[in-house]
């Protein structure tokens, strides 16, 4: 294999000749109109590229190398050449699609592989979706390129053939036409999508590396070898994913966020793939779901957003204008939701939350603006009884009171479930921030406190008894005293809750990952 990708690389990568199509069907119907050609240098180098968000395309970073022969490492930024996409227009005579200069280049480290930033959004072309399953050895994939073909130097149409899976390696998938007399990866097709084909669904497998180019037009007539090498591209749609969308996340307004709760609420899971989500409430009442991602990078940790309230401005009845407090809570069954404590000391729960909104609303505490809940100060969900399916509410009260109520599913917050954990005292009033979070490794969680002189303390192993030690992380009067909202997550390398991100008095938002005993760690600003 090393030997074909030395010789192939030469061959198979565009060059200084203009390289204008998989040797195969050519798309008179317009289908897969995501798949975008590349101007690379004035007609110096042409390529192909998949459109996977509205202003993004992934290609090849060989398409951009300044020796292909040499390898396919590109410095990360403003492409060396000036570099147009053409995208939505399979037939190159016609004036459909759009034509955008390529503005900055993210090369994925180690692969054959670029994302390609247009300068502006491309409208009237739906991107394809990368896959999340890899490509199996055997199974069919359409290859799509802009390049050469059996006859035509520079053809005018998209083309396309049928190729089967030979053998899948790590970060790349061996494929070979399923029609020898038909198909073939060709000069041009460099950076054009492999796809998956099911019950009408498109998918991205892989990008077009290098090939063999048997019977494509300007090839050796002895060279009869038709394989390709593509570079995988299943198992880095998370990737994607963070490189079209970390432009958006900066620009939301963090200094106005007023409440931040996590939760598994769009497919994650503890110890699964992808880390957990996070819900903002800002001041205009408007509550964003952010969805994890699902690898390590601490400075980028989600990857999509989805609008579950509107602004005031556009719903001036919205009920989110009435929040209290929040905090995301597990209740047993499926995706994790949310409990919500209104201005009217109503507590409501919502067993599932995902993209699309809040689902099985139920009260769980009577509005009364003058009893009882009216005196709730502060409120966390967690894990802190034996029962690992559901989660339980801790709740600081303005004397001094703290309360566990369990079984957030069935008990709701009944009298007769309420256990006591802390009677009466002068302290407990002045803890501005809690969170539930596991920092210790207890078999229950942890609670951690921020007060209101910038103390900031672990309780490890909180459970129905009580609380069980106290861990200084932070001391009075120190920086903390500026974090104006703080929430507890797995946002990172972790399978349980114990990144920290704070909103900050002057608007700045950080997190703080892995926090365990010995305090809070390495510092990373997502915002500000």
């Amino acid at each position: 294999m090393t030997g074909l990708l030395a010789t192939v690389v030469a061959a198979g990568a565009a060059t200084a000749v203009p390289a204008h199509a998989v040797a195969g069907d050519t798309n008179e119907n317009g289908s897969y109109a995501f798949t975008a050609k590349l101007d690379i240098g004035g007609g110096m180098r042409s390529c192909s590229s998949a459109l996977v968000d509205k202003q993004w395309v992934l290609t090849a970073a060989s398409c951009f190398a300044d020796d292909p022969e040499k390898g396919f490492k590109v410095s990360k930024g403003a492409p060396k050449w000036k570099t147009t996409a053409t995208v939505g227009r399979t037939d190159l005579t016609q004036a459909t699609g759009s034509v955008t200069d390529v503005v900055e280049l993210v090369p994925y480290e180690g692969r054959d592989l670029v994302m390609a930033k247009l300068a502006k959004p491309v409208t009237g072309v739906t991107p394809v979706a990368v896959a999340a399953v890899a490509a199996a050895q055997g199974e069919e994939l359409k290859v799509a390129g802009f390049g050469r073909t059996k006859s035509e130097w520079v053809p005018d149409r998209l083309g396309s053939a049928s190729f089967t899976v030979d053998s899948v390696q790590d970060g790349s998938v061996s494929i070979s036409p399923k029609s020898p007399a038909d198909g073939a990866v060709c000069k041009g097709d460099t950076g054009g999508p492999a796809l998956r084909e099911t019950a009408g669904r498109v998918e991205l497998v892989g990008i077009n590396s290098t090939s063999w180019q048997g019977g494509c037009l300007g090839t050796d007539p002895a060279e009869t070898r038709k394989g390709a090498v593509d570079t995988r591209v299943d198992d880095l749609s998370t990737w994607v994913q963070k490189v079209s969308y970390r432009d958006v996340f900066p620009k939301a307004p963090w200094g106005a966020a007023t409440h931040i709760v996590s939760g598994y609420f769009t497919g994650g899971s503890a110890g699964g793939k992808r880390h957990m989500d996070m819900i903002v409430r800002w001041n205009d009442s408007e509550v964003t779901l952010y969805q994890g991602g699902d690898d390590k990078d601490a400075s980028q940790p989600f990857v999509a957003e989805y609008q579950l309230g509107k602004p005031l401005k556009e719903d001036p009845k919205t009920n989110w204008q009435f929040v209290q407090q929040m905090t995301g809570a597990s209740f047993g069954d499926g995706s994790d939701g949310l409990v919500v404590r209104w201005v009217d000391s109503e507590i409501t729960q919502y067993t599932h939350v995902d993209k699309d909104g809040f689902h099985s609303e139920k009260r769980i505490a009577p509005s009364d603006r003058t009893g009882t809940w009216s005196h709730l100060k502060q409120m966390t969900a967690g894990r802190y009884t034996d029962n690992a399916q559901r989660d339980d509410l801790l709740v600081t009260w303005d004397d001094g009171r703290v309360t566990l109520h369990p079984d957030l599913n069935s008990n709701g917050l009944a009298d007769k479930a309420k256990k006591t954990l802390v009677q009466k005292n002068t302290t407990w009033p002045y803890a501005t921030q809690i969170s539930a979070g596991e920092f210790t490794g207890k078999k229950t969680a942890d609670l951690l406190v921020r007060w209101s002189d910038g103390e900031t303390t672990i309780y490890p192993g909180v459970d129905a008894a009580g609380f069980h030690g106290e861990i200084q992380i932070r001391p009075k009067k120190s920086y903390m005293t500026n974090a104006t909202v703080m929430g507890v997550g797995a946002f990172v390398a972790n399978d349980v809750p114990n990144d920290v991100l704070v909103r900050w008095a002057d608007g700045k938002f950080t997190m703080f990952p892995a926090v365990d005993a010995a305090g809070l760690h390495d510092e990373v600003r997502l915002w500000g």
